[in-house]
This record gives structure tokens, sequence and C-alpha cells, in this order.
């Protein structure tokens, strides 16, 4: 059958379940669009926000990054998944027992203050719009490749897809969507990652095939990476060759900002119970695991693979001349994700680290890396063709990267819909709106978020290659605190609250676009360039770390000068905090 009658099947299949259940699971009040009506199991609950979680930066960039630099980026792993080890222990089950829909409603009701509600509404947008413009754009690339359209026609299907279930289901359509998208995403990573382990290794697992024999050399897999890379001037693969401190920062403020994300947070607020806000965050690190102990062996896997097609013989042979290339490669050739240039004319794919090029190249007369782009997001869409798969995985992956996409941008669609429809209008400026117009505010206003980040998707701004990590460094240093310091401090007040969202926000949004054009170096380990004009050697990448101490210290110095929360909030704080009735449902 041909390939794209596959990619056709397997993503229309799968958009058709998604739209299947948005019409089951069709929201009808306030309470189903904003918490599912409190009635979603933890399991079920964990596995949607898994897929909630594991955008197309998770599904698709991630192994990309970890492929090209090694080592040096498992901070994404370690920052990524001990998030939730905070959101089970700190957050989720004392949001849930506070009983609102949503983070500002929290921040808002916890500090007594509309300010504090509309400066969370603020952090909220700036961080939703921000991050869901990559997950627009990757809908658009996984379209544009797999069903042979355009990126704006790709880019309109999916924003169409969104609508449908989005806006018809609210949070109960979603979840339900979203436990189907985690099926889908998490089979269409697993199965190529199989198969390749089992080419390169013998063993079925990737977990452990990665630190298994390299079925060609004899020697470890890991090993036998280093050597070839090294051979081609590159870094060792597993070598830590960036700042420690930084690395140790930029860990840090993933964790937190994973704490602080808003979309995440609310989907602790759909289950039936606060013991049952625990138990969904410890299965979704289950869930989420399923693919992040994958990642480093597609990672190391794909890029051997890379090397080996190109230099079939071994690395000081030659390599394959460009009329040879494999099908895989003519294929992404068309995207223009991928490019070769005959430097020297001599019809061969030399491909090398041109800043520190081996002895060969030279004697060859090679003037330079001929792979003049390669982007690193294809790694995992491109990895099923690169190990000559069924045609039938190859259109798996294609529902897989699409699933991640659109399951993560509804997750914050919705979560910039509830700030809109919900803390702007029913709790601050028209407190007397009825239930029915509020659900139909909700839906506008969710339409409209979908309408604007399909045209920020079209019309990327200059940092869109940032925006995960502005997004991130936004969430720790800005709502993480207030929460925090929400939950544990009973004295804590709405100026202190306030003024520390503040610093937090403007301190890192100040570092991050004073660095803009340092703090994003493609192809690179992004923590391993520390230029002189740094701030104590800072990278912007891990300023959010930094700007959540600046917003803990704020709060308290404030605090200090100030009076403390009334009486009636510090009892609210600890009825939040006590065991008792924990148990049961808080709907205040």
């Amino acid at each position: 059958m041909d390939q794209f009658v596959l990619n056709l099947i397997f993503v229309g299949a799968s958009f058709a379940l998604y739209i299947g259940i948005a019409i089951w699971a069709k929201a009808g009040s306030t309470s189903d669009f904003y918490a599912a009506s409190r009635g979603v199991n933890p399991v079920v609950n964990g596995a949607a926000t898994a897929a909630d979680w594991m955008s197309a930066a998770s599904f698709i960039s991630m192994a990309g990054l970890i492929a090209f630099v090694g080592y040096g980026n498992s901070t994404f792993l370690m920052g990524w998944t001990g998030g939730y080890v905070l959101l089970a222990m700190l957050l989720a089950p004392y949001l849930r027992k506070f009983g609102r829909f949503t983070v500002p409603d929290f921040i808002g009701d916890r500090f007594y203050s509309r300010t504090a509600r509309l400066m969370a509404v603020v952090s909220l947008l700036v961080m939703s719009i921000t991050y869901v413009i990559g997950q627009m754009t990757g809908a658009g690339v996984a379209f544009s490749r797999f069903l042979e359209v355009d990126n704006t026609t790709g880019l309109l299907i999916a924003a169409a897809v969104v609508f449908v279930y989005a806006v018809l289901g609210g949070m109960k359509g979603i979840t339900y969507t979203q436990l189907a998208q985690y099926v889908v995403l998490i089979i269409a990573y697993t199965i190529p990652a199989v198969f390749i382990s089992m080419q390169l290794t013998g063993n079925p697992l990737p977990q452990l095939g990665l630190w298994s024999d390299h079925v060609g050399s004899g020697e470890p897999l890991l090993k036998t990476l280093n050597e070839v890379l090294v051979e081609l001037g590159f870094q060792d693969y597993t070598g830590h060759h960036g700042s420690t401190f930084n690395m140790v920062l930029f860990t840090l403020s993933l964790m937190i900002g994973t704490a602080g994300l808003p979309h995440v947070i609310i989907r602790f607020f759909t289950v039936p119970r606060v013991a049952d806000a625990r138990t969904s965050a410890g299965w979704a690190l289950v869930f989420i695991a399923l693919l992040y102990t994958v990642a480093p062996a597609v990672g190391a896997m794909a890029r051997l693979n890379i090397i080996t097609t190109i230099y079939p013989e071994g690395v000081q042979e030659q390599p394959i001349s460009y009329d040879e290339r494999p099908d895989w490669m003519r294929t992404w050739e068309e995207t223009g994700l991928l490019a070769f240039e005959d430097k020297n004319n001599d019809g061969l794919i030399q491909y090398y680290n041109s800043e520190n090029p081996p002895a060969f190249a030279a004697e060859r007369g090679w003037e330079g890396n001929e792979m003049v782009t390669f982007n690193r997001d294809i790694l995992v869409l491109a990895n099923p063709e690169i190990a000559q798969l069924p045609g039938w995985v190859i259109g798996l992956i294609a529902a897989g990267g699409l699933a991640a996409a659109l399951s993560t941008a509804a997750g914050l669609l919705l979560a910039i819909s509830s700030a809109i429809s919900h803390d702007l209008l029913k709790r601050t400026f028209t407190p007397n709106i009825s239930e029915k117009s509020e659900l139909l505010a909700a839906r506008i206003s969710m339409a409209f978020a979908i309408a604007f980040a399909t045209w920020l998707g079209l019309n990327p701004p200059g940092f869109a290659a940032q925006v995960v990590a502005l997004a991130f460094g936004l969430a720790a240093s800005s709502l993480f605190p207030a929460i925090m310091m929400g939950i544990f401090s009973k004295t804590m007040n709405s100026t202190g609250a306030i003024v520390g969202m503040v610093v937090g926000l403007g301190s890192t949004l100040l570092y991050i676009f004073t660095y803009l054009g340092w703090f994003f170096i493609p192809d690179t380990n992004m923590l391993a360039n520390t230029p002189d004009n740094w701030l104590f050697g800072i990278s912007p990448l891990s300023f959010g770390a930094v700007g959540a101490v600046l917003n803990f210290i704020a709060a308290y110095i404030t605090l200090k000068m100030t009076q403390e929360a009334p009486a009636e909030i510090q009892e609210l704080v600890e009825s939040i905090r006590v065991p008792k009735g924990a148990g049961a449902a808080s709907d205040h």
C-alpha cells in the first residue's frame, strides 16, 4: 500500500476517534467545561495528564536534543520528570482540596486580592500563549510531511480538529481525548524504538538496549557511538562538556517550572477526592516515564544510524555519494528541513565537525561539513525511515506526533479560555453572569484562543524557537512561588504575593530578553556557552530558578514591612493543610 495512503489511514482514524469522544463527552455545564465535574478516575487522569504534558517538544524535539548533544541535555529528562515529584508531594492534593477551577482562582482567593488574581491571569496568558505556538507549529510540520500538504494547510487542519473537541467538550472532552492521545503517542513512540533496538543491539527493550553491545562492533553501543563521534571531530556523547552550575540551575528551573504550569495543574482539579490528586500525579509520572526512559535510547541509536547511513563502511572510509542517498533523505530534503551542499564537487556526502575537523578531511581535500541543514525536530519522525521500518510504523509515528502536539495545545487553550471566562469575567468583572452565559463565554474565548494560536503558528514571533524555555522560566519565577507561599505560609499577605510575582516575572523577562541574542545557540549544547557578560555566568535558560528565589525574597521582605494575612485567611490555609476531611471533595 502507498505510504501516503497508510499515513492518511492512521491520522484519519485517530482524528475520528478524538472527534467521536468529544461528541460523547460534550460539556453541559461550567463544571464539565472547567473540571470535568470532578469525576475523572485518577488513573485516567494520570494518562490524560501525561498526554497534556508530553507535547511536541517531548515527542518530537527531546530525542533530537539528546541525539546531537548527549549527556549535556539529560537536564530535560531530569527537570521535567522531577517537576512531577514536586507536584505530587507539594501542590496537587492541597490545590484540589481548595476546590477552585483555575490557578488564578486559587491565587485570587488565597491572597484575597483582585490585583493578585489579575497578575496570575497575566502570567498564565503570557506562558500559555508562548507555549502553544510551538504546538501548533509542530502540528503543521507533521502535517506537511506526512499528509503532503503545505505548512499553512496543515496548521489549519490541526486548528479545526482542536476546535471541534476542545470547544465542544471542554475539560470533559479534552480529558478523554487526551487519554486516547496518550495511547496513540506512547505506542507510536515505543514500537519504532523496539524495532531499532533489536536491529542495533538484539535487545527488544530500548531502555536496556542503550546499555547493550552493538551488533556491528561487538562493543557497548554508547562506546561505539563515542568512538565514531570523536573520529568525526565531535565531542564524545557521554561526556560532560558544559557548566555544572548552569546544568543544576536549568534542571531546577525545569522542575519548578513544571510544577507551576497552569495547564498541568488544572488537571488535578478534575478528580473526585483530594487523595486522588496525589494518586493522579503518581500515575502521570509512571506514564511519562514510559516515554522518557525510551528517549535517551532513541536519541543515541538514531545518531549512530545517521552516521552509519552516511559512512556504511566506517568513518575512516569514503561516505556514500549524493546520488546514492537513501529515500528518507530525499523525502526530508523536500521539506527544507534537511539539506546538503557539495562544497568540493566530488559527489560525496561528507559529514564531520568543521570546527574540529579530523585529519582525514584534509587528506581527502574536503572543504567542510556538507550536511548544512539538519533540523533536530525531524529525528523522531524520520527514525522509522532511517531504520527502514515498515510503512505502517511510519504512519503510526505520524499519528503519534500529531497526538502529542494537539493534546498539549488543547490543554493550553483550555487554560487560556478558563482564565478569560472564569477569572476575568465571572470572578472579576461580571460576577452576576449566569452559568449558561459563562459556558458560552468559555466556548467563545476558546474559539478566539485557537484562532490566535493558529495565527501565531503561521506568523511566529522572532523568539519562537525559545518558547519552551521562556514558558518554563516564567512559570518557575511567577506562579510557582505564589502557589507555594499560598499553601505553606499562613501569614503571607496579598501585597507580598503581588510584589513577589512582579519581581519574579519582571526579572526573568528582563534577563531573558537582555541576552536573547545569546541564549539560543543552535546545534550546540545550549548550557555549554557562557559569555562573559552573563550575570555571574548564569545562562538565560537557567534564570527561571533565580527569578523564583527573587520572588520569594521580595515577598518576604514586603511581608515584614506590612501586616500579616487576616485571621480568616490564616484559618483557611490551615484547613487546606490539615489531614482532617482530606478524603472528601471540597467545593466551597
